[in-house]
């Protein structure tokens, strides 16, 4: 089992940055993919992307693609979401999450962390 704690939310402004951190409990981070997931009010909640074991694969939703950096230091057993260009549309409760094997389009985690907020002002 892994334990699973974000930070890093707050408050910016449409247009800016904010870079989001996920620390994870236990000795096998490194074999664990890691996700990120977003859920806005009265909205279901939504796939952001993920990152292999070892990082050198990522995958990323359309709406974010391009904006959105998911990066992992297993040194540290943090996971990292890095934010630019930051919309309204962003503001949401991020998640990440945590499970050992499966491709990075899947959608399916085990293991959750409690959430940070996220809200951009336009």
């Amino acid at each position: 089992q892994v334990l699973l704690v974000e930070s890093g939310g707050g408050l910016v402004q449409a247009g800016g940055s904010l870079r989001l951190s996920c620390a994870a409990s236990g000795r096998t981070f490194s074999q664990y993919v890691m996700g990120w997931f977003r859920q806005a009010p009265g909205k279901e909640r939504e796939y952001v992307g993920g990152i292999s074991w070892s990082g050198g694969s990522t995958y990323y939703v359309d709406s974010v693609k391009g904006r959105f950096t998911i990066s992992r230091d297993n040194t540290k057993n943090t996971v990292y979401l890095q934010m630019n260009s930051l919309k309204a549309e962003d503001t949401a409760v991020y998640y990440c999450a945590a499970r050992r094997f499966g491709e990075l389009t899947r959608i399916y985690y085990d293991y959750w962390g409690q959430g940070t907020q996220v809200t951009v002002s336009s």
